[in-house]
Protein backbone atom coordinates (compact mmCIF):
# COMPACT_ATOMS: atom_id res chain seq x y z
CA UNK A 1 0.00 0.00 0.00
CA UNK A 2 1.27 3.40 -0.71
CA UNK A 3 1.86 5.97 1.95
CA UNK A 4 -0.69 8.28 0.46
CA UNK A 5 -3.25 5.49 0.79
CA UNK A 6 -2.09 4.58 4.19
CA UNK A 7 -2.85 8.02 5.05
CA UNK A 8 -6.59 7.93 3.78
CA UNK A 9 -6.95 4.68 5.38
CA UNK A 10 -6.16 6.15 8.68
CA UNK A 11 -8.74 9.21 8.02
CA UNK A 12 -11.57 6.96 6.47
CA UNK A 13 -11.57 5.10 10.16
CA UNK A 14 -11.59 8.04 12.05
CA UNK A 15 -14.42 7.72 14.98
CA UNK A 16 -15.17 11.38 15.67
CA UNK A 17 -19.00 11.67 13.28
CA UNK A 18 -20.87 12.52 16.56
CA UNK A 19 -19.87 16.30 15.68
CA UNK A 20 -22.45 17.33 13.21
CA UNK A 21 -20.23 20.32 12.88
CA UNK A 22 -17.00 19.17 12.02
CA UNK A 23 -18.95 16.61 9.86
CA UNK A 24 -20.45 19.19 7.82
CA UNK A 25 -17.00 20.99 7.29
CA UNK A 26 -15.35 17.84 6.29
CA UNK A 27 -17.99 16.87 3.61
CA UNK A 28 -17.10 20.44 2.39
CA UNK A 29 -13.57 20.03 1.81
CA UNK A 30 -14.62 17.04 -0.36
CA UNK A 31 -16.92 19.46 -2.21
CA UNK A 32 -14.17 22.66 -3.01
CA UNK A 33 -11.34 19.74 -4.52
CA UNK A 34 -11.16 19.02 -8.54
CA UNK A 35 -12.95 15.71 -8.00
CA UNK A 36 -16.18 17.52 -7.35
CA UNK A 37 -18.53 18.53 -10.52
CA UNK A 38 -21.92 21.11 -10.68
CA UNK A 39 -24.15 20.40 -13.34
CA UNK A 40 -28.03 19.40 -12.80
CA UNK A 41 -26.49 17.28 -9.63
CA UNK A 42 -23.60 17.42 -7.64
CA UNK A 43 -21.21 14.50 -8.55
CA UNK A 44 -17.89 13.49 -6.63
CA UNK A 45 -15.73 11.05 -8.45
CA UNK A 46 -12.84 8.88 -7.35
CA UNK A 47 -10.39 6.18 -7.77
CA UNK A 48 -9.75 5.65 -4.08
CA UNK A 49 -12.05 3.22 -2.01
CA UNK A 50 -10.76 4.80 1.07
CA UNK A 51 -12.57 8.15 -0.29
CA UNK A 52 -15.09 7.08 -1.20
CA UNK A 53 -16.38 5.54 2.46
CA UNK A 54 -15.07 8.57 4.12
CA UNK A 55 -17.47 10.47 1.83
CA UNK A 56 -20.49 7.53 2.30
CA UNK A 57 -20.50 8.31 6.10
CA UNK A 58 -19.99 12.10 6.13
CA UNK A 59 -23.32 11.79 3.95
CA UNK A 60 -25.17 9.00 5.73
CA UNK A 61 -24.48 10.76 9.01
CA UNK A 62 -25.77 14.13 7.39
CA UNK A 63 -29.03 12.11 6.34
CA UNK A 64 -28.52 13.59 3.13
CA UNK A 65 -30.20 11.15 0.37
CA UNK A 66 -27.00 10.51 -2.47
CA UNK A 67 -26.69 7.70 -5.45
CA UNK A 68 -23.42 5.48 -5.81
CA UNK A 69 -22.08 3.93 -9.03
CA UNK A 70 -19.56 2.24 -10.77
CA UNK A 71 -18.32 3.83 -14.13
CA UNK A 72 -15.17 2.55 -15.76
CA UNK A 73 -12.65 2.35 -12.57
CA UNK A 74 -14.14 5.55 -11.19
CA UNK A 75 -16.71 5.15 -7.65
CA UNK A 76 -19.46 8.17 -8.83
CA UNK A 77 -21.74 9.56 -5.89
CA UNK A 78 -24.00 11.89 -6.94
CA UNK A 79 -26.24 13.87 -4.66
CA UNK A 80 -29.11 16.32 -5.50
CA UNK A 81 -28.53 20.45 -5.35
CA UNK A 82 -31.66 20.47 -2.15
CA UNK A 83 -30.04 23.23 -0.11
CA UNK A 84 -28.76 20.49 2.36
CA UNK A 85 -25.22 22.77 2.76
CA UNK A 86 -25.06 26.22 4.11
CA UNK A 87 -22.99 28.63 3.36
CA UNK A 88 -22.01 27.00 -0.26
CA UNK A 89 -23.27 28.08 -3.39
CA UNK A 90 -22.63 26.80 -7.00
CA UNK A 91 -20.85 28.90 -9.17
CA UNK A 92 -20.24 28.10 -12.96
CA UNK A 93 -19.62 24.15 -12.23
CA UNK A 94 -17.84 24.45 -9.28
CA UNK A 95 -19.31 24.62 -5.03
CA UNK A 96 -17.53 27.58 -3.27
CA UNK A 97 -17.73 28.18 0.54
CA UNK A 98 -18.60 31.60 2.16
CA UNK A 99 -18.21 31.12 5.74
CA UNK A 100 -15.06 33.20 7.38
CA UNK A 101 -15.15 32.49 11.07
CA UNK A 102 -14.14 28.90 12.11
CA UNK A 103 -13.51 27.34 15.27
CA UNK A 104 -9.84 25.37 14.94
CA UNK A 105 -11.85 21.97 14.77
CA UNK A 106 -13.90 22.98 12.07
CA UNK A 107 -10.92 24.45 10.12
CA UNK A 108 -8.68 21.03 10.44
CA UNK A 109 -12.04 18.69 9.42
CA UNK A 110 -12.34 21.05 6.46
CA UNK A 111 -8.98 20.70 5.45
CA UNK A 112 -9.37 16.70 6.06
CA UNK A 113 -12.07 17.03 3.52
CA UNK A 114 -10.03 18.61 1.16
CA UNK A 115 -6.73 16.21 1.18
CA UNK A 116 -9.23 13.31 1.10
CA UNK A 117 -11.07 14.61 -1.18
CA UNK A 118 -8.55 15.21 -4.03
CA UNK A 119 -4.91 14.92 -2.10
CA UNK A 120 -2.02 13.05 -2.69
CA UNK A 121 1.33 12.32 -0.74
CA UNK A 122 4.57 10.67 -2.67
CA UNK A 123 6.46 8.23 -1.05
CA UNK A 124 8.72 9.93 1.56
CA UNK A 125 11.48 7.78 1.11
CA UNK A 126 12.04 8.64 -1.98
CA UNK A 127 11.13 12.58 -1.66
CA UNK A 128 8.60 15.05 -0.02
CA UNK A 129 5.75 15.82 -2.05
CA UNK A 130 1.84 16.77 -0.77
CA UNK A 131 -0.38 18.01 -3.12
CA UNK A 132 -4.26 19.00 -3.25
CA UNK A 133 -6.17 19.44 -6.59
CA UNK A 134 -8.72 22.25 -7.30
CA UNK A 135 -10.49 23.04 -10.20
CA UNK A 136 -10.19 26.69 -9.91
CA UNK A 137 -8.46 29.65 -8.13
CA UNK A 138 -11.22 31.02 -5.54
CA UNK A 139 -11.54 27.35 -3.65
CA UNK A 140 -7.48 27.28 -3.66
CA UNK A 141 -6.49 30.64 -2.18
CA UNK A 142 -9.59 29.55 0.59
CA UNK A 143 -7.84 26.37 1.58
CA UNK A 144 -4.18 28.16 1.42
CA UNK A 145 -5.34 31.03 3.69
CA UNK A 146 -6.42 28.17 6.40
CA UNK A 147 -3.23 26.41 5.83
CA UNK A 148 -1.20 29.76 6.67
CA UNK A 149 -3.12 29.72 10.26
CA UNK A 150 -0.57 26.75 10.99
CA UNK A 151 2.04 29.03 9.68
CA UNK A 152 2.29 26.17 6.35
CA UNK A 153 2.94 28.04 3.04
CA UNK A 154 1.88 25.87 0.19
CA UNK A 155 3.07 26.55 -3.75
CA UNK A 156 0.83 26.42 -6.33
CA UNK A 157 1.07 24.29 -9.49
CA UNK A 158 -1.17 25.42 -12.83
CA UNK A 159 -1.37 22.11 -14.91
CA UNK A 160 -4.20 20.03 -16.90
CA UNK A 161 -6.75 22.63 -16.40
CA UNK A 162 -6.75 22.34 -12.44
CA UNK A 163 -4.63 24.38 -10.09
CA UNK A 164 -2.50 22.09 -7.52
CA UNK A 165 -1.41 23.19 -4.26
CA UNK A 166 1.56 21.32 -3.00
CA UNK A 167 3.96 21.48 -0.04
CA UNK A 168 7.28 20.28 0.34
CA UNK A 169 8.62 21.30 3.25
CA UNK A 170 9.14 18.23 5.43
CA UNK A 171 7.81 20.17 8.68
CA UNK A 172 5.27 21.43 6.98
CA UNK A 173 3.76 18.02 5.75
CA UNK A 174 4.47 16.89 9.29
CA UNK A 175 2.30 19.74 10.70
CA UNK A 176 -0.32 19.33 8.00
CA UNK A 177 -1.03 15.45 8.70
CA UNK A 178 -1.56 16.36 12.32
CA UNK A 179 -3.56 18.87 11.19
CA UNK A 180 -6.03 16.68 9.70
CA UNK A 181 -5.95 13.90 11.72
CA UNK A 182 -3.56 11.08 10.77
CA UNK A 183 -1.57 10.36 13.62
CA UNK A 184 -0.20 7.37 12.85
CA UNK A 185 1.04 8.75 9.13
CA UNK A 186 2.76 11.26 10.60
CA UNK A 187 4.36 8.99 13.21
CA UNK A 188 5.96 6.90 10.55
CA UNK A 189 6.64 10.27 8.34
CA UNK A 190 8.78 11.64 10.91
CA UNK A 191 10.51 8.13 11.74
CA UNK A 192 10.96 8.04 7.84
CA UNK A 193 12.46 11.58 8.31
CA UNK A 194 14.85 11.47 10.87
CA UNK A 195 16.56 8.27 9.14
CA UNK A 196 16.54 10.65 6.06
CA UNK A 197 18.08 13.06 7.60
CA UNK A 198 20.90 10.99 9.28
CA UNK A 199 21.81 9.45 6.16
CA UNK A 200 21.90 12.82 4.41
CA UNK A 201 24.23 14.49 7.43
CA UNK A 202 26.53 11.20 6.90
CA UNK A 203 26.82 11.68 3.24
CA UNK A 204 27.82 15.24 3.95
CA UNK A 205 30.21 14.14 6.17
CA UNK A 206 31.98 12.15 3.85
CA UNK A 207 31.78 14.32 0.73
CA UNK A 208 33.53 16.82 2.83
CA UNK A 209 36.35 14.44 4.30
CA UNK A 210 36.66 13.17 0.45
CA UNK A 211 36.91 16.57 -0.88
CA UNK A 212 39.55 17.65 2.23
CA UNK A 213 41.47 14.44 1.30
CA UNK A 214 41.68 14.81 -2.62
CA UNK A 215 42.67 18.57 -1.82
CA UNK A 216 45.68 17.25 0.61
CA UNK A 217 46.31 14.83 -2.30
CA UNK A 218 46.31 17.51 -4.63
CA UNK A 219 48.79 19.91 -2.68
CA UNK A 220 51.15 16.89 -1.88
CA UNK A 221 51.65 16.19 -5.28
CA UNK A 222 52.30 19.74 -6.16
CA UNK A 223 54.87 19.92 -3.58
CA UNK A 224 56.19 16.93 -4.41
CA UNK A 225 57.05 17.53 -8.24
CA UNK A 226 58.63 20.86 -6.95
CA UNK A 227 60.73 18.90 -4.42
CA UNK A 228 61.74 16.77 -7.02
CA UNK A 229 62.47 19.75 -10.05
CA UNK A 230 64.57 20.93 -7.45
CA UNK A 231 66.44 18.09 -6.80
CA UNK A 232 66.79 17.46 -10.55
CA UNK A 233 68.23 20.64 -11.25
CA UNK A 234 70.78 19.68 -8.47
CA UNK A 235 69.40 23.09 -6.09
CA UNK A 236 68.37 20.98 -2.99
CA UNK A 237 71.78 21.08 -1.85
CA UNK A 238 71.38 24.91 -1.08
CA UNK A 239 68.32 24.80 0.75
CA UNK A 240 68.48 25.82 4.12
CA UNK A 241 68.04 22.96 6.64
CA UNK A 242 64.79 23.74 7.22
CA UNK A 243 63.42 23.33 3.71
CA UNK A 244 65.66 20.47 3.13
CA UNK A 245 63.60 18.42 6.58
CA UNK A 246 60.35 19.53 5.54
CA UNK A 247 60.97 18.51 1.75
CA UNK A 248 62.06 14.67 3.03
CA UNK A 249 59.49 14.97 5.12
CA UNK A 250 56.53 15.35 2.79
CA UNK A 251 58.20 13.14 0.11
CA UNK A 252 58.30 10.36 3.09
CA UNK A 253 54.81 10.83 4.08
CA UNK A 254 52.58 11.99 0.91
CA UNK A 255 49.40 11.60 2.56
CA UNK A 256 50.06 13.61 5.90
CA UNK A 257 48.37 16.54 6.33
CA UNK A 258 50.02 19.73 6.95
CA UNK A 259 49.58 19.20 10.71
CA UNK A 260 50.96 16.08 10.70
CA UNK A 261 54.14 17.34 8.92
CA UNK A 262 54.64 19.79 11.06
CA UNK A 263 54.47 17.17 14.47
CA UNK A 264 57.22 15.63 12.48
CA UNK A 265 60.01 18.30 12.27
CA UNK A 266 62.62 18.37 15.27
CA UNK A 267 61.61 21.25 15.78
CA UNK A 268 57.70 20.98 15.55
CA UNK A 269 55.53 24.10 14.10
CA UNK A 270 52.17 24.77 13.48
CA UNK A 271 49.99 24.83 10.07
CA UNK A 272 50.98 28.03 8.72
CA UNK A 273 54.45 27.34 9.31
CA UNK A 274 54.70 24.05 7.13
CA UNK A 275 52.42 25.50 4.21
CA UNK A 276 55.03 28.52 4.42
CA UNK A 277 57.75 26.53 3.76
CA UNK A 278 56.52 24.18 0.91
CA UNK A 279 55.12 27.44 -0.43
CA UNK A 280 58.70 28.91 -0.90
CA UNK A 281 59.72 25.39 -2.35
CA UNK A 282 57.13 25.85 -5.16
CA UNK A 283 58.06 29.40 -5.59
CA UNK A 284 61.47 28.20 -5.95
CA UNK A 285 60.76 25.29 -8.55
CA UNK A 286 58.72 27.82 -10.66
CA UNK A 287 61.73 29.85 -10.77
CA UNK A 288 64.02 26.88 -12.62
Amino acid sequence: MSFSSEIKKELSQLNNLKDKQAVYYELVGYLLTKNTKVDRKIKYSTENEYNINRLNKLLNNMHIPYNIEMQGNLYVITVNKNGELPNCKIKDNYIVFNEDKLEEKDVKALLRGTFMGSGFMSEPKNKYHLEINFSNLENFNFTKGLLKIYNINPKSLNRNGSISLYIKEGEDISNFLACIGASNAMLKFEEIRVIKEARNNVNRIVNCEVANLNKTVSAATKQIEAIKKIKKHKKFTNLSEELKEIANLRVQNPDASLVELGNMLKIPVGKSGVNYRLNKLIEMAKEL
